[in-house]
């Protein structure tokens, strides 16, 4: 497979190494020209651009077979449309669009062009949440009747464009959020989502227009009966770097994915069944890669649009619906 890489910040340069052992790296596109001569002097053999609009152009000459997005949201939509109107698969970073609407439209594209859209939803790679993801479709804890989630964050993030909701589409919950509930409709077979209730706030108070939220929280009700709880927050005062645990109730048992001593990168999954509980998977950092491995691996089988996409815009719905966008 012959791939094109668009922004190559650190997101952006972390998933390109992940698939280098398994694609070509061949056109390199980033608006920063030290990010782009630093990662060209790395991939010599690949073409560089500064405009996604002559990568686009150049395409079909350098035989590419999928572009990797990690831009800011706000270009999510705008490129992935226009790569998958050249024919090409798209490997997006989340979220995949600043609201429901756009995302409705680029899965729409893929499946009219026929062409693969992953987004990088990288938490459903970890070993801990696969765990419980074939324990909740085994039976092993009764019906899943509640689930409980929070990602609080003690850092914020160091781009400019994070806090213009015109370029992010929001805060805390559109950076961290949307990982917890699109984990938790993966984890739970996809049910479909039938009342949302939730706000956000910036510094304890409502959200003023042009603000972005660094506190958000949500109750999800599912088709089923299962009931979802969401919290998010960024510059959190969590007494470590993160706090990040999703907390399953079965009727026939419990579960809980979380981080452990506060790291980004180390997970454990717990099982529960009354007061005794143990840890029965742990892993460090190889999961980070899972979702574009995934996805590139799919590429090169020839796997076509996939439905199971459809799932982001469900992601997106509930954000839009917490945040109170039609």
């Amino acid at each position: 497979m012959r791939l094109g890489f668009v922004g190559l910040g650190w997101i952006g340069t972390m998933r390109l190494e992940a698939v280098s052992a398994v694609a070509e790296v061949a056109a390199l596109c980033e608006a920063a020209p030290q990010c782009l001569e630093e990662t060209a002097r790395a991939h010599p053999g690949a073409a560089p651009f500064s405009d996604f609009g002559e990568l686009l152009a150049r395409s079909g000459d350098l035989r590419l077979d999928g572009i990797v997005i990690a831009t800011p949201n706000s270009l999510h939509a705008p490129q992935t449309l226009a790569a998958l109107d050249r024919g090409l698969a798209v490997f997006c970073q989340k979220p995949l669009a600043l609201n429901a609407c756009e995302a409705r439209e680029m899965v729409e594209a893929a499946q009219r062009a026929d062409r693969l859209l992953g987004v990088d939803y990288s938490y459903r790679f970890t070993e801990g949440a696969r765990t419980l993801r074939r324990a909740v479709e085994a039976g092993e804890l009764g019906r899943v009747f509640s689930v409980d989630t929070v990602f609080h964050n003690a850092y914020g993030p160091d781009k400019p464009w994070c806090f213009d909701p015109r370029l992010s589409g929001g805060g805390a919950l559109m950076d961290l959020g949307v990982h917890l509930i699109d984990l938790t409709l993966w984890l739970l077979g996809d049910p479909g989502v039938k009342e949302v209730h939730g706000g956000a706030w910036k510094g304890g108070q409502p959200l003023d227009a042009g603000e972005v939220d660094d506190f958000a929280s949500a109750r999800i009700e599912l088709d089923g009966g299962a009931s979802v709880t969401v919290a998010v927050s960024w510059n959190a005062h969590a007494g470590q770097d993160c706090v990040i645990r999703l907390s399953t109730f079965g009727a026939g048992g419990g579960a809980e994915f979380r981080n452990v001593d506060g790291s980004f990168y180390d997970f454990e999954l717990a099982r529960f069944s009354g007061r005794s509980g143990e840890v029965v998977a742990r892993e460090s950092r190889g999961w980070m890669g899972g979702a574009i491995l995934d996805w590139a691996e799919r590429l090169g089988k020839g796997s076509r649009f996939d439905p199971e996409i459809g799932r982001s815009v469900r992601v997106s719905e509930v954000v839009d619906a917490v945040y109170g966008r039609e």
